[in-house]
């Protein structure tokens, strides 16, 4: 008879004594099972010791995670957080350099732990810890010289159980001091510092930034971009992460009015070809969460271009109207002017409408009517401007090629312009808060100070191209559009590395190229409609979807890695979660780093048996999608959000890497409990494996027609005499 659900076998130490195994009733209360474990050990003051996971996370047990012990686990008898936290406190103000150190390292690592570190907190740790960084550098810096490993050290541990007291959220970062904050600007902003110690110190920073609008100020006023450059040129990939990322927190705070005057101050320093040079192109791998903040930095520079994109022109205002007649001049001057200083008023009116119409503007007699739809408004404008003075050839060429064609073929270069403009900007979603998640920038906008121009003057080459390949008229603007955006798309999706590299790839997706593809996708995913296929499909189906459930059910046992997010992504924490090879267990458990490879079963210590899963549910139905905060809001991590609950009120609770690993996860458990498996990636491979299925069946029918109906049966023949008997 299996035990009742209610009761834990766990086994519980102490230093000094045998580890005890005991059976714990979860409906006891917490006080009474700690005094019953230390009547074991003849432990007097009960209410002074605590339970704690004895793995590497040392986290302690309250009434609140209590259901988290799983039969197995392995605890420790340890004093209480409340006396912890107050021995900790007074330990850190030792006299003794050795205990202060020994101190702090403890603190450090113990502050990870919510549970110790509200008792801490409530012992105004924090601004005890905040003092001995303002005053207790100082106080040792006379014993820097000769005991400078040991400073460093200490001021370290003490910067690290800050940052992992303040990621808990419990204390308002609005609360602390100017001179605090130029402390940790002043370890910044030193040439020579311990790595260590300007990681934590970018990190609180970055935190500052992005958590108070009053810190924002005060460290935009401490820090400058020129103090943070010197740390990009360096060969620490963590530091320059860091770095980059208080970059985009001051970028991302920035008031309005304020970023276009940073954007500057970044153009000046350098910046892109300081990331391109000793980032991007550094003999070493991108990480995850430099790949993110270079994502981050591309998107939030992207943004600038949304003010234009939002602005309408205003057709009465000259110095628009002059772009306009700078765009006609550059195109037509050379066979306009003559006519412009002798003709009168109605014949330069005449021409001017004329000309404006070989530009390929829809209103030819006002075409900064053309400009008031937003998106794009006024950035096609200045992106036609670009490509008309930087590759004026190539736009004198375009211009002049179609406006002499008396075909009906012409490509209208000022619509064109308009609707590229406007698609640009939606692949690359200017506008658009950058994604917790995404990590995808692309190298080649880090190879130029003007690469949305560039991108455009790119592109609309290409749209001209395209257009001749499909011998377009204006009946086929949309068709041409759609083709232009595949041929963007898909060669973005080849990351090249610079914009050379991308217009190469273009090359290689001519109109031609596009059709071969699409003729192949269109192949592949051809549906037979004809009843004798309807009726194999449906007969072969059930195994095709018993294979992708043992696919998925295969995938959970290998297992995934999730993120821990907060509302920093410095230092984050990773788990493991992977199914056991029965089926009948999840194993799951906290790593201190993203693993190589598969995690093995005994080392994840925590346990849920598939039996006692009562649902899955996913997006904002998830608990930790309810919370407050920005980062719960963003609609990336809430697609990625799903949640397994289990006995009563107890979740736990995920966020899935990328879409793809959402959908094994959601369909893996689905068919766990018994439920159908109604992801896209279901669908999508449902789809491919019985076409393929379908094919290989049909082999022998190859280029046959199927008829809808059965043939009719045959007449009887007049003799069997072709019957040949076996006996």
């Amino acid at each position: 008879m299996p035990p009742p659900a209610d009761i834990v076998k766990v086994a519980i130490e102490w230093p000094g004594a045998y580890p005890k195994l005991m059976e714990i009733d979860q409906k006891k209360p917490l006080s009474a099972i700690i005094k019953e474990v230390c009547d074991g050990w003849s432990l007097a003051n009960h209410e002074y010791f605590a339970l704690q996971h004895a793995d590497s996370s040392n986290f302690y047990i309250t009434e609140k995670n209590r259901n988290e012990i799983k039969n197995g686990t392995i605890l420790r008898l340890t004093t209480s957080p409340a006396q912890n936290a107050q021995q900790l406190h007074e330990r850190i103000q030792s006299s003794s350099m050795d205990a202060k150190l020994e101190a702090l390292k403890d603190l450090a690592s113990l502050s990870r732990d919510v549970t110790f570190a509200q008792e801490f907190i409530n012992l105004d740790g924090i601004s005890l810890l905040t003092q001995m960084v303002e005053s207790g550098t100082e106080r040792y810096q006379k014993l820097q010289k000769i005991m400078k490993p040991c400073f460093g050290d200490m001021l370290s541990f003490t910067l690290t159980a800050f940052v992992e007291l303040m990621d808990h959220g419990i204390v308002s970062w609005d609360t602390f001091s100017v001179a605090f904050i130029k402390k940790i600007a002043s370890f910044v902003n030193k040439s020579a510092i311990d790595v260590s110690i300007l990681q934590r110190s970018l990190a609180i920073l970055e935190s500052m930034v992005l958590n108070s609008h009053d810190l924002y100020q005060k460290v935009a006023q401490e820090i400058t971009i020129g103090q943070l450059i010197p740390h990009l040129q360096g060969t620490d990939q963590e530091i320059q992460t860091y770095t980059i990322a208080v970059i985009n927190a001051l970028f991302l705070k920035a008031p309005d009015e304020r970023r276009q005057e940073m954007a500057n101050i970044l153009a000046q320093k350098q910046l892109r070809s300081i990331i391109l040079t000793h980032v991007i192109r550094a003999q070493r791998a991108i990480n995850n969460e430099m790949a993110h903040q270079l994502y981050v930095l591309q998107v939030l520079t992207f943004n600038l271009l949304e003010d234009r994109m939002m602005t309408k022109m205003d057709p009465q205002d000259q110095a628009q109207r002059d772009i306009i007649f700078e765009l006609r001049r550059i195109a037509f001057d050379a066979e306009s002017e003559p006519n412009n200083s002798s003709g009168s008023m109605e014949k330069r009116k005449s021409m001017y409408t004329r000309d404006y119409k070989k530009l390929g503007f829809i209103n030819h007699v006002n075409p900064a009517m053309d400009f008031t739809q937003t998106p794009p408004g006024m950035l096609a404008l200045d992106n036609m401007l670009y490509f008309a003075k930087h590759h004026q050839d190539a736009y004198i060429r375009i211009v002049l090629e179609n406006s002499s064609r008396e075909d009906k073929h012409e490509c209208p270069f000022g619509r064109s312009s308009i609707e590229l403009t406007k698609m640009l900007c939606e692949i690359l979603k200017v506008g658009e808060l950058p994604s917790e998640t995404c990590n995808d920038f692309h190298p080649m906008f880090f190879t130029h100070d003007r690469s949305f121009e560039e991108f455009f003057c790119i592109c609309i080459q290409l749209l001209n191209k395209t257009w001749k390949e499909m011998r377009a008229t204006s009946e086929d603007f949309n068709k041409v559009m759609q083709v232009v955006k595949e041929q963007v798309m898909r060669a973005l999706t080849t990351k090249p590395s610079s914009l050379d590299q991308f217009k190469s790839k273009l090359q290689n997706l001519s109109y031609t190229e596009i059709l071969k593809i699409r003729q192949s996708e269109r192949m592949n995913q051809e549906d037979f409609q004809s009843r004798p296929i309807l009726e194999l499909k449906e007969k072969i189906q059930p195994e095709i979807l018993e294979l992708i459930k043992q696919q998925r059910l295969n995938r959970l046992v290998e297992g995934t890695c999730f993120r821990k997010l907060n509302c920093r992504r410095r230092q984050d924490k990773f788990w493991y979660c992977r199914l056991s090879p029965n089926h009948k267990v999840l194993h799951y458990g906290d790593l201190e780093e993203s693993p190589q490879g598969e995690v093995p079963h005994d080392s994840l210590q925590d346990k849920l048996p598939v039996a006692d899963i009562k649902a899955v549910v996913t997006g904002k139905d998830c608990p930790h999608m309810k919370e407050k905060g920005a980062l719960k809001q963003n609609k990336e991590v809430l697609e990625l959000a799903f949640s397994i609950l289990y006995d009563s009120n107890c979740q736990l609770n995920f966020i899935a890497p990328d879409k793809h690993e959402y959908c094994i996860w959601t369909d893996g458990l689905n068919a766990l409990l018994g439920k159908d498996m109604m992801s896209d990636l279901t669908q999508n491979d449902l789809d491919t494996l019985l076409s393929m299925e379908i094919k290989l069946r049909l082999l022998d029918l190859e280029n046959i027609q199927i008829p809808d109906a059965p043939p009719p049966i045959p007449k009887e023949p007049s003799n069997y005499d072709f019957v040949y008997d076996c006996n």
